[in-house]
């Protein structure tokens, strides 16, 4: 007798994932040095700063990169923009330049699979990056 394959539903996109470090962060199970805070954004410090300022902004909701989340919530995507110039300006890094970095897929360096933005200033930053 054959029996059935027994599959795991994939995720629901947009709902917590038990293994992913940044819905933890978001639960408050991981902790973070948080720096700002919405109803759909967080913003942390990144544990391995590139740059004296380093800072993370990241969706509430669960998104594996930022082409799925702006593909499901646009506005979401655009709060994360928002804040990443608010976090600019609480950084005082707004008035001398920053760059905002989405790593998407492991070929560009994302090694957290929750959507997430790289608020990066406070030194000079050469182009092309890499």
């Amino acid at each position: 007798m054959i029996q059935p394959t027994i599959r795991e539903e994939p995720p629901v996109a947009g709902e917590p994932q038990a293994d992913c470090l940044f819905c933890k962060i978001v639960s408050g199970e991981v902790p973070a040095t948080v720096v700002r805070e919405t109803d759909t954004t967080v913003a942390f410090r990144d544990i391995n700063p590139q740059a004296p300022t380093h800072v993370l902004v990241i969706p509430k909701a669960h998104y594996p990169d930022a082409a799925s989340l702006a593909a499901a919530e646009p506005q979401v995507a655009a709060d994360i923009l928002c804040e990443t110039s608010a976090v600019a300006a609480d950084e005082k890094i707004d008035g001398t330049g920053f760059r905002v970095v989405f790593n998407t897929g492991s070929g560009a360096g994302q090694t957290v699979f929750h959507a997430h933005a790289h608020v990066l200033g406070g030194r000079g930053l050469n182009w092309p990056p890499g």
